[in-house]
């Protein structure tokens, strides 16, 4: 979870033709699974893309990352550059220890567009709770990962190395059994 302070600022109000002044508020945010469902089901397109977002899909995008309720939609436009780097930094952590050796695109499983409703799959097929749907999202996706490599049966042997074993027991039973063949 992120807590960001968003700063106190004066603005000028052109219908009423005055200043107005918003204090300092506090945002609690999570980027997780249910945040990218809310969004995608408001946009009606994949949020994990590589294309840009406009300032109005990365606000809402804040708005849906929101935790708890009645908070003023004028906040969001109030963000500071720090801000909108802060929450940036925080979608793009990792949020665990667990590396993989080769290099992906992460916004792609096995060569589909990644959505909430393929997330949602995966974490049923692979038997994980839906308590982690609140989980950061990098995490979730990341136990994802493991959960399917772990439950991929064994690879079979090739021919190669099939024979290759079958030589080393044969030498060994050989020499074992002081035999020749």
């Amino acid at each position: 979870m992120l807590k960001i302070t968003v700063p106190a600022d004066e603005m000028w109000d052109e219908a009423k033709q005055e200043f107005v002044y918003g204090k300092s508020q506090t945002l609690m945010l999570e980027h997780s699974l249910v945040s990218i469902s809310k969004w995608e089901s408001k946009w009606c397109k994949p949020y994990l893309t590589d294309t840009e977002k406009s300032t109005e899909e990365i606000i809402d995008y804040i708005r849906c990352m929101t935790i708890g309720s009645n908070v003023d939609y004028k906040l969001y436009y109030r963000l500071s550059d720090k801000n909108i780097k802060e929450i940036s930094n925080y979608i793009n952590y990792p949020m665990t220890a667990t590396t993989f050796r080769e290099v992906e695109n992460s916004n792609h499983i096995k060569g589909e567009q990644i959505t909430a409703e393929l997330i949602y799959y995966y974490m049923v097929a692979l038997h994980i709770p839906f308590e982690c749907e609140k989980w950061h999202l990098n995490k979730l996706i990341t136990l994802i990962r493991v959960c399917s490599i772990k439950s991929q049966p064994p690879k079979k042997m090739s021919k190669s190395e099939l024979a290759r074993r079958n030589r080393e027991l044969n030498a060994q039973r050989r020499s074992k059994l002081n035999s020749k063949g």
